[in-house]
Order: structure tokens, then C-alpha cells, then sequence
């Protein structure tokens, strides 16, 4: 074993080799050291402002739904890594991910029945963009080659992904002119609960009608918007695409990689609108936060028009696809929520945020405050000043992340409680002083 570091060494050495996300390198700010984590709380190696453990309120980028150092995940990890952590995909199968497949058929949209698994959320946006594009192409129509999608949205780092971001204002504008030219309608009216606007759903069906020459595919995060602005809409739009897409011949991908496996307090987000996609992609909470794994689901129409074209197969094939460590965990992540009555502590999550989220309002320099499911949000009028809010939150105990105007909070579904209110308290001091 090598001799132990202290805090103050772990962090000299972070500031010197370790390039953390969305960060210069070196970063500005020192990123807090944690020992460990157990539940909803992430103890520190050493106190900041004053706390040695801190609450959750991130569910560590959304994934960790069941909190840390569960003992079921536990188990399913042990018992995996006793049989293998990993075989090669390619030629090979194994238990675990045949489980988790079906699994997966089993509980998303009917019409879903093919799972290709992906190492993270941005690769099965990926691969959903190259199996649609691949679609069209072995139906003898290559022009279809463009995506459309509406402004506000997020969809990961990689290279086809980014193409669908926000253009304007986003993490990904540096790479206008070099990403590929796609299609943007309008940022969706807001409110979860607010009546269909007419004249925004002509401007889809109308863009939509325009480009349907060269659309391969519409993709959108159904229902909210996350890391592109934490925004909520009305289901009535998800149906307005399933409808436009199947007049004009375009397929239909949703990326619920933030809102799958319950967030919005439907299982998926697809659900409060009662349509299918032809595409899904999912990740972040498929693990119940333990390993990286995403999946790509389609249709057996698109399956099968990959597989009658000149190339018949499709093309991908990460090194860890499929990993039997992932995958185990995974089934187990989802056999745990389902297990659970997950949807009241969804509700019982968002009555919390409603009630402790409902004084921010009235602070200064806020905008609007909204909650939908176990998701709540703290919207400025101006960007946060990160370090300051950050501070702030660390000095109630809670962990957060703001970014650009949003100091919000996504807890993993245990959190009891006092801790939603400790979260609430934090998001409000935030949003004080940030």
C-alpha cells in the first residue's frame, strides 16, 4: 500500500496534475476533498466553513437517486466482481447485461425493444444520432443527415452532441462553423402546467414540415431541460413532435439521461405525455450513481433498417460496452426503485422543495423559483457568483452547484425530510449571496 497523503498534499497535487470539469487548468478554486459518503452526506477529509460532512443536494450530478454506500448496490458489486468485472463485448454476452437489457425493454415505452449500452450519457446520444443517420441511409435516402431540435437544450460534451446544444450562449459556442449546421426551433414556452401555445406548436409542426428532406431525427429532453437551463414545458409539445415527425417521415429520439427512473415523478418523461420515441437514450441514475453506464434504446423499425442496409451492422463498439460490473449494479439500481414506492418519495421530495423553495422569491435578484418532482430551482437575474453561493451553501451544510443564473438542488430520493428542508435553507442562502 502506498504511504497515505494528507489533505493538504491530496490537494497540491489535484491543483497540479487533475483537470477537473468545466474548469481551467489550474482551477481557480480548490475542489473540497472527501474521505467518504454514506447516505445523502459526503464527509470531508477536513472541515470547510466549519462542517466536516456536507448533504447532497446534487445526488452527484443527478445519478446517485439511492444516495452512497448502499448495501444492496454494495452487494451487487461484490458478488459481480467475484465472477468477472469485465469481458469484451464483441462475440461474447453474459448475464448481466442480458438481465439489465430486458430490464430496461420491460419498463420504458412498449415500443422500445433493442438496447445498445454505452459508457456514458454522451456516447448513447451518439450512438442514437449515428443509428438514425445510419437508418435513413440504408433506406436509400442520404440526404436525411440533419438533426432539429429546440433551443435550451443540453445533450453532452462529444462532438455530435454538442451540435444540439444551445448555439447561442451555451457551454459549446466556441465550436460554431466547425460542429454540424442543425436546425433549432425555438426554447419551448415555460411551465410544466401551462396550456399548449398555439402558435408554438405551428412553429414546429411548420419546421418540422420545412426540413423534413433532410431531418433524420427530432431529439429533445422531454418535459425539462436540464443542464441548458433547468427549464420545465408542457408534455403537450412531446406529443406535437410525435405527431409531426410521424406525418413527415422523421424519427424521434428523446434523451432522458436527466429524467429517467422517476426525477420528474413519472418513471420516464416520456410518460406524462403518453407518446414513444423511436430512440431513448439514458444514463446518469441507470447505476444508482456506482459505475458509468449509459443505454441507447430503439424501435425494431429502426433496428431493422440498420441491419438491412449495404452495411448492416452498426458500427460501434466501445471497449467496456456492456460491462458486467456496470451492468450488475445497474439492474440492481433499478430493481431497488421499483421495489420502493419511489413515486411518493418523489412527491414527498417535491412538497418539501415547494414549501422550502417558496421564500426565495422574495429574495432580491431572484427571477422565478419552480419545482417539479425531485427537482428545484432557483433562477436570478443575474449569474451566480459561484464561489460566494457555493460558500454559502457549504456553511448550511449542503452541497451544491450553480451554474450560469441556477442555484438548484436534484437530492437523491432517500433524503429524508429535515434534510430536504437543510437543502431548501442552503438554495435560499445561495441564492442570498450569490
Amino acid at each position: 500500500m502506498p504511504e497515505p497523503l494528507t489533505p493538504g498534499e491530496l490537494l497540491a497535487l489535484d491543483r497540479q496534475h487533475v483537470w477537473h470539469p468545466y474548469g481551467p487548468m489550474p482551477g481557480k478554486a480548490a475542489p473540497l476533498l472527501v474521505e467518504s459518503a454514506s447516505g445523502v452526506r459526503l464527509r470531508l477529509a477536513e472541515p470547510v466553513e466549519g462542517q466536516d460532512e456536507l448533504v447532497d443536494g446534487m445526488s452527484s450530478w443527478w445519478s446517485a437517486v439511492h444516495g452512497y454506500n448502499h448495501p444492496v448496490l454494495n452487494d451487487a458489486a461484490r458478488g459481480q466482481l467475484d465472477r468477472m468485472s469485465h469481458v469484451m463485448f464483441g462475440g461474447l454476452t453474459h448475464e448481466p447485461a442480458v438481465r439489465l437489457a430486458k430490464r430496461l425493454v420491460d419498463i420504458s415505452p412498449e415500443p422500445l425493444q433493442h438496447v445498445f449500452l454505452a459508457d456514458s450519457g454522451s456516447v448513447s446520444v451518439e450512438v442514437a444520432v449515428k443509428m438514425c443517420l445510419q437508418y435513413w441511409r440504408s433506406l436509400g435516402k442520404p440526404r436525411k443527415q440533419r438533426l432539429l431540435t429546440w433551443r435550451g437544450g443540453y445533450h453532452g460534451d462529444t462532438w455530435q452532441p454538442m451540435s444540439v446544444c444551445d448555439p447561442d450562449g451555451g457551454m459549446h459556442e466556441l465550436w460554431q462553423g466547425v460542429l454540424p449546421r442543425q436546425i433549432f426551433a425555438d426554447t419551448p414556452p415555460a411551465g410544466f402546467d401551462a396550456a399548449p401555445d398555439e402558435a408554438y406548436t405551428a412553429h414546429l409542426r411548420e419546421l418540422i414540415g420545412r426540413h423534413a428532406e433532410e431531418l433524420a431525427a427530432v431529439i429533445v429532453e422531454p418535459v425539462v431541460q436540464g443542464a441548458g437551463g433547468m427549464s420545465f414545458h408542457s408534455p403537450e409539445y412531446l406529443r406535437v413532435l410525435r405527431e409531426a415527425c410521424d406525418e413527415h417521415g422523421v424519427l424521434l429520439v428523446f434523451d432522458e439521461i436527466a429524467t429517467g427512473f422517476g426525477r420528474t415523478g413519472a418513471l420516464f418523461a416520456a410518460e406524462h405525455a403518453s407518446v414513444a420515441p423511436d430512440v431513448m437514450c439514458l444514463g446518469k441514475a441507470l447505476t444508482g450513481g456506482y459505475l458509468t453506464l449509459a443505454a441507447t434504446l430503439c424501435t425494431t423499425a429502426v433496428a431493422d433498417g440498420i441491419s438491412r442496409g449495404a452495411l448492416p451492422v452498426l458500427a460501434h463498439g466501445p471497449t467496456f460496452m456492456g460491462n458486467p460490473l456496470a451492468a450488475a449494479v445497474a439492474d440492481a439500481s433499478i430493481s431497488l426503485l421499483l421495489s420502493q414506492d419511489w413515486g411518493q418519495e418523489v412527491k414527498r421530495i417535491e412538497a418539501g422543495l415547494r414549501n422550502g423553495l417558496a421564500p426565495a422569491a422574495d429574495l432580491p435578484g431572484v427571477r422565478e423559483v419552480r419545482v417539479l418532482g425531485a427537482i428545484g430551482v432557483v433562477q436570478l437575474d443575474h449569474e451566480v457568483d459561484m464561489a460566494a453561493a457555493t460558500r454559502a451553501a457549504v456553511r448550511e451544510g449542503v452541497w451544491l452547484r450553480p451554474f450560469r443564473d441556477l442555484i438548484y438542488t436534484m437530492p437523491p430520493y432517500i433524503t429524508g425530510d429535515d434534510d430536504v428542508a437543510r437543502i431548501c435553507a442552503a438554495v435560499c442562502a445561495a441564492a442570498r449571496e450569490g
